[in-house]
Protein backbone atom coordinates (compact mmCIF):
# COMPACT_ATOMS: atom_id res chain seq x y z
CA UNK A 1 0.00 0.00 0.00
CA UNK A 2 1.37 3.42 -0.96
CA UNK A 3 1.79 6.13 1.66
CA UNK A 4 -1.12 8.42 0.83
CA UNK A 5 -0.35 12.12 1.02
CA UNK A 6 -2.44 15.22 0.71
CA UNK A 7 -2.06 16.11 -2.97
CA UNK A 8 -3.13 19.70 -2.24
CA UNK A 9 -0.13 20.14 0.04
CA UNK A 10 2.14 23.16 -0.13
CA UNK A 11 4.80 21.89 2.31
CA UNK A 12 6.43 18.46 2.43
CA UNK A 13 8.95 17.08 4.90
CA UNK A 14 12.26 16.38 3.19
CA UNK A 15 15.16 14.10 4.06
CA UNK A 16 17.81 14.81 1.36
CA UNK A 17 20.44 12.40 2.68
CA UNK A 18 24.16 12.72 2.10
CA UNK A 19 24.54 12.04 -1.62
CA UNK A 20 22.23 14.77 -2.92
CA UNK A 21 24.65 17.48 -1.83
CA UNK A 22 27.61 15.70 -3.44
CA UNK A 23 27.70 12.95 -6.04
CA UNK A 24 24.00 13.35 -6.92
CA UNK A 25 23.85 17.13 -7.08
CA UNK A 26 21.88 17.03 -10.35
CA UNK A 27 19.21 14.90 -8.63
CA UNK A 28 18.85 17.56 -5.94
CA UNK A 29 18.79 20.42 -8.47
CA UNK A 30 16.06 18.84 -10.57
CA UNK A 31 13.90 17.88 -7.58
CA UNK A 32 14.07 21.34 -6.03
CA UNK A 33 13.41 23.05 -9.38
CA UNK A 34 10.37 20.91 -10.22
CA UNK A 35 8.86 21.30 -6.74
CA UNK A 36 9.36 25.05 -6.92
CA UNK A 37 7.49 25.05 -10.24
CA UNK A 38 4.45 23.37 -8.65
CA UNK A 39 4.66 25.53 -5.49
CA UNK A 40 5.46 22.72 -3.06
CA UNK A 41 7.99 23.70 -0.39
CA UNK A 42 10.42 20.99 0.65
CA UNK A 43 10.98 21.33 4.41
CA UNK A 44 14.24 19.63 5.48
CA UNK A 45 14.34 17.67 8.71
CA UNK A 46 16.25 20.01 11.02
CA UNK A 47 19.70 18.78 12.06
CA UNK A 48 19.30 15.54 10.07
CA UNK A 49 22.18 13.07 10.07
CA UNK A 50 23.39 10.30 7.77
CA UNK A 51 20.97 7.35 7.94
CA UNK A 52 23.85 4.87 7.79
CA UNK A 53 22.44 3.08 4.74
CA UNK A 54 25.77 2.45 3.06
CA UNK A 55 27.74 0.81 5.87
CA UNK A 56 26.23 1.02 9.37
CA UNK A 57 24.27 -2.24 9.05
CA UNK A 58 27.49 -4.17 8.39
CA UNK A 59 29.46 -2.66 11.26
CA UNK A 60 27.07 -2.11 14.16
CA UNK A 61 23.45 -3.25 14.27
CA UNK A 62 22.45 -0.80 17.02
CA UNK A 63 24.01 2.09 15.11
CA UNK A 64 22.12 1.09 11.96
CA UNK A 65 18.87 1.56 13.90
CA UNK A 66 19.94 4.60 15.96
CA UNK A 67 20.98 6.76 13.00
CA UNK A 68 17.68 6.63 11.06
CA UNK A 69 15.70 6.55 14.33
CA UNK A 70 17.11 9.95 15.26
CA UNK A 71 15.95 11.41 11.92
CA UNK A 72 12.44 10.04 12.40
CA UNK A 73 12.25 11.34 15.95
CA UNK A 74 13.45 14.79 14.82
CA UNK A 75 10.85 14.82 12.04
CA UNK A 76 8.05 14.02 14.47
CA UNK A 77 9.31 16.65 16.91
CA UNK A 78 9.22 19.14 14.02
CA UNK A 79 5.58 18.25 13.33
CA UNK A 80 6.28 16.54 10.00
CA UNK A 81 3.93 13.65 9.21
CA UNK A 82 5.37 12.67 5.80
CA UNK A 83 9.02 12.57 4.82
CA UNK A 84 10.09 12.57 1.20
CA UNK A 85 13.37 10.63 0.95
CA UNK A 86 14.47 10.60 -2.72
CA UNK A 87 17.33 8.12 -2.17
CA UNK A 88 16.01 4.52 -2.22
CA UNK A 89 18.77 3.49 0.22
CA UNK A 90 17.61 6.17 2.65
CA UNK A 91 13.89 5.54 2.20
CA UNK A 92 14.35 1.79 2.73
CA UNK A 93 16.44 2.39 5.87
CA UNK A 94 13.90 4.81 7.33
CA UNK A 95 10.97 2.51 6.50
CA UNK A 96 12.78 -0.48 8.00
CA UNK A 97 13.43 1.47 11.19
CA UNK A 98 9.71 2.18 11.45
CA UNK A 99 9.36 -1.57 12.04
CA UNK A 100 12.02 -1.65 14.74
CA UNK A 101 10.90 1.23 16.93
CA UNK A 102 11.06 1.78 20.65
CA UNK A 103 8.07 2.91 22.76
CA UNK A 104 9.27 6.52 22.55
CA UNK A 105 8.49 6.66 18.84
CA UNK A 106 5.32 5.20 17.34
CA UNK A 107 6.35 4.84 13.70
CA UNK A 108 3.79 7.39 12.53
CA UNK A 109 6.04 9.35 10.14
CA UNK A 110 5.40 8.10 6.59
CA UNK A 111 8.33 7.72 4.19
CA UNK A 112 7.76 8.53 0.52
CA UNK A 113 10.15 7.80 -2.37
CA UNK A 114 10.58 9.72 -5.64
CA UNK A 115 8.36 7.53 -7.80
CA UNK A 116 5.61 7.55 -5.18
CA UNK A 117 5.64 11.33 -4.76
CA UNK A 118 5.49 12.00 -8.49
CA UNK A 119 2.73 9.42 -8.93
CA UNK A 120 0.64 11.19 -6.32
CA UNK A 121 1.36 14.75 -7.45
CA UNK A 122 0.70 14.31 -11.18
CA UNK A 123 -2.54 16.29 -10.81
CA UNK A 124 -0.39 19.29 -9.86
CA UNK A 125 2.24 18.58 -12.49
CA UNK A 126 0.15 17.72 -15.57
CA UNK A 127 -1.36 21.19 -16.13
CA UNK A 128 2.21 22.48 -16.57
CA UNK A 129 3.21 19.76 -19.04
CA UNK A 130 3.26 19.96 -22.81
CA UNK A 131 3.40 16.26 -23.87
CA UNK A 132 4.56 17.32 -27.35
CA UNK A 133 7.93 18.44 -25.95
CA UNK A 134 9.01 14.82 -25.47
CA UNK A 135 7.26 13.37 -28.51
CA UNK A 136 9.13 10.42 -30.01
CA UNK A 137 11.31 9.82 -26.95
CA UNK A 138 11.57 6.18 -25.84
CA UNK A 139 13.00 5.40 -22.41
CA UNK A 140 13.70 2.39 -20.20
CA UNK A 141 12.35 2.93 -16.68
CA UNK A 142 14.92 1.40 -14.33
CA UNK A 143 13.66 0.65 -10.82
CA UNK A 144 16.70 -1.21 -9.54
CA UNK A 145 16.70 -3.24 -6.32
CA UNK A 146 15.51 -0.91 -3.61
CA UNK A 147 12.53 1.05 -4.91
CA UNK A 148 10.23 -1.98 -4.72
CA UNK A 149 12.09 -4.39 -2.42
CA UNK A 150 11.77 -5.97 0.06
CA UNK A 151 8.03 -6.06 -0.75
CA UNK A 152 6.93 -7.01 2.78
CA UNK A 153 8.35 -3.75 4.09
CA UNK A 154 7.92 -1.36 1.19
CA UNK A 155 4.50 -2.58 -0.06
CA UNK A 156 5.06 -0.47 -3.13
CA UNK A 157 4.27 -1.67 -6.65
CA UNK A 158 4.97 -5.16 -7.99
CA UNK A 159 8.51 -6.24 -6.95
CA UNK A 160 9.09 -8.14 -10.20
CA UNK A 161 7.10 -6.17 -12.79
CA UNK A 162 6.67 -2.62 -11.44
CA UNK A 163 4.77 -0.13 -13.59
CA UNK A 164 4.47 3.07 -11.51
CA UNK A 165 7.39 4.89 -13.16
CA UNK A 166 6.20 3.77 -16.60
CA UNK A 167 2.79 5.32 -15.87
CA UNK A 168 4.41 8.64 -14.94
CA UNK A 169 6.51 8.88 -18.11
CA UNK A 170 3.49 8.05 -20.28
CA UNK A 171 1.72 11.07 -18.78
CA UNK A 172 4.76 13.14 -19.79
CA UNK A 173 4.26 12.11 -23.41
CA UNK A 174 7.16 9.62 -23.36
CA UNK A 175 7.03 6.00 -24.49
CA UNK A 176 8.39 3.51 -21.91
CA UNK A 177 9.92 0.44 -23.55
CA UNK A 178 9.18 -3.12 -22.46
CA UNK A 179 12.43 -4.65 -21.24
CA UNK A 180 13.74 -7.40 -18.95
CA UNK A 181 16.24 -5.66 -16.66
CA UNK A 182 14.04 -3.06 -14.97
CA UNK A 183 14.61 -4.50 -11.46
CA UNK A 184 18.03 -6.13 -11.91
CA UNK A 185 20.87 -5.02 -9.64
CA UNK A 186 23.47 -2.59 -11.02
CA UNK A 187 26.01 -3.51 -8.35
CA UNK A 188 24.89 -0.78 -5.94
CA UNK A 189 27.47 -0.01 -3.28
CA UNK A 190 30.14 -2.17 -4.94
CA UNK A 191 31.04 0.74 -7.22
CA UNK A 192 34.20 1.40 -5.16
CA UNK A 193 35.14 -2.00 -3.72
CA UNK A 194 34.28 -4.28 -6.68
CA UNK A 195 34.28 -2.32 -9.90
CA UNK A 196 34.42 -5.46 -12.08
CA UNK A 197 31.09 -6.69 -10.69
CA UNK A 198 29.53 -3.27 -11.28
CA UNK A 199 30.78 -3.14 -14.88
CA UNK A 200 29.39 -6.59 -15.64
CA UNK A 201 25.98 -6.00 -14.09
CA UNK A 202 25.58 -2.47 -15.44
CA UNK A 203 26.60 -3.53 -18.94
CA UNK A 204 23.76 -6.06 -19.04
CA UNK A 205 21.28 -3.36 -18.01
CA UNK A 206 22.40 -0.80 -20.61
CA UNK A 207 22.63 -3.48 -23.31
CA UNK A 208 19.07 -4.69 -22.68
CA UNK A 209 17.71 -1.14 -22.67
CA UNK A 210 19.46 -0.41 -25.98
CA UNK A 211 18.33 -3.67 -27.57
CA UNK A 212 14.72 -2.83 -26.74
CA UNK A 213 14.89 0.56 -28.39
CA UNK A 214 15.47 2.89 -25.43
CA UNK A 215 17.10 6.24 -26.16
CA UNK A 216 17.71 6.91 -22.45
CA UNK A 217 17.40 5.15 -19.10
CA UNK A 218 15.34 6.87 -16.39
CA UNK A 219 16.30 6.29 -12.74
CA UNK A 220 15.21 7.41 -9.26
CA UNK A 221 18.31 6.27 -7.38
CA UNK A 222 21.61 8.13 -7.29
CA UNK A 223 23.67 4.95 -6.87
CA UNK A 224 22.09 3.46 -9.99
CA UNK A 225 22.70 6.70 -11.87
CA UNK A 226 26.36 6.76 -10.84
CA UNK A 227 26.97 3.15 -11.89
CA UNK A 228 25.24 3.50 -15.25
CA UNK A 229 26.43 7.02 -16.06
CA UNK A 230 29.85 7.53 -14.49
CA UNK A 231 30.97 3.95 -15.19
CA UNK A 232 29.63 3.82 -18.75
CA UNK A 233 32.90 4.78 -20.40
CA UNK A 234 34.68 1.97 -18.51
CA UNK A 235 31.88 -0.42 -19.52
CA UNK A 236 32.28 0.52 -23.18
CA UNK A 237 36.04 -0.03 -23.00
CA UNK A 238 35.77 -3.38 -21.21
CA UNK A 239 33.13 -4.81 -23.55
CA UNK A 240 34.26 -3.03 -26.74
CA UNK A 241 30.90 -1.38 -27.35
CA UNK A 242 29.60 2.15 -27.77
CA UNK A 243 26.38 2.97 -25.93
CA UNK A 244 26.37 6.72 -25.23
CA UNK A 245 23.14 6.03 -23.34
CA UNK A 246 22.00 9.04 -21.26
CA UNK A 247 21.04 8.11 -17.69
CA UNK A 248 18.58 10.72 -16.45
CA UNK A 249 16.73 11.19 -13.20
CA UNK A 250 12.94 11.01 -13.16
CA UNK A 251 12.56 14.66 -11.98
CA UNK A 252 14.84 15.76 -14.82
CA UNK A 253 12.44 14.16 -17.31
CA UNK A 254 9.48 15.76 -15.53
CA UNK A 255 11.23 19.12 -15.66
CA UNK A 256 11.91 18.83 -19.39
CA UNK A 257 8.23 18.09 -20.02
CA UNK A 258 7.39 21.24 -18.04
CA UNK A 259 9.69 23.36 -20.18
CA UNK A 260 12.39 23.94 -17.55
CA UNK A 261 15.84 24.67 -19.01
CA UNK A 262 18.19 21.63 -19.09
CA UNK A 263 20.91 23.52 -17.20
CA UNK A 264 18.50 24.29 -14.35
CA UNK A 265 17.80 20.55 -14.08
CA UNK A 266 21.47 19.61 -13.84
CA UNK A 267 21.47 17.92 -17.24
CA UNK A 268 24.84 19.48 -18.09
CA UNK A 269 26.50 17.69 -15.14
CA UNK A 270 26.27 14.12 -16.45
CA UNK A 271 29.24 12.05 -17.62
CA UNK A 272 27.33 10.71 -20.64
CA UNK A 273 26.11 13.75 -22.61
CA UNK A 274 22.35 14.31 -22.55
CA UNK A 275 22.36 16.45 -25.70
CA UNK A 276 20.55 13.74 -27.69
CA UNK A 277 17.60 14.18 -25.33
CA UNK A 278 17.67 17.95 -24.87
CA UNK A 279 18.06 18.53 -28.63
CA UNK A 280 14.94 16.44 -29.25
CA UNK A 281 13.04 18.52 -26.71
CA UNK A 282 14.21 21.78 -28.31
CA UNK A 283 13.27 20.62 -31.83
CA UNK A 284 9.81 19.57 -30.64
CA UNK A 285 9.33 22.97 -28.99
CA UNK A 286 9.90 24.93 -32.22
Amino acid sequence: MKAQINTDLHRLGYYPGCALSGSAREYSLSLERVFREIAVELVPVRDWNCCGASAAHSTNHKLSIALPYRNLALAKEQGLTEIFAPCPFCSKTLITTNYKISPEYDGSVKIINSVDIFSQLMDKIQPRINPGRLKGLRVACYYGCLLVRPPKLLKYDDPEQPTSMDEIVRKLGVEPVDWEFRTECCGGGFTVCNEEAVLELSNKIIEDARDNGAQAIVVACQMCQINLDMRQRAIEKKYDVIYQMPIIYLPQLVGLAMGIKPKDLGLTLHFVPTKSITTKVQSNSV
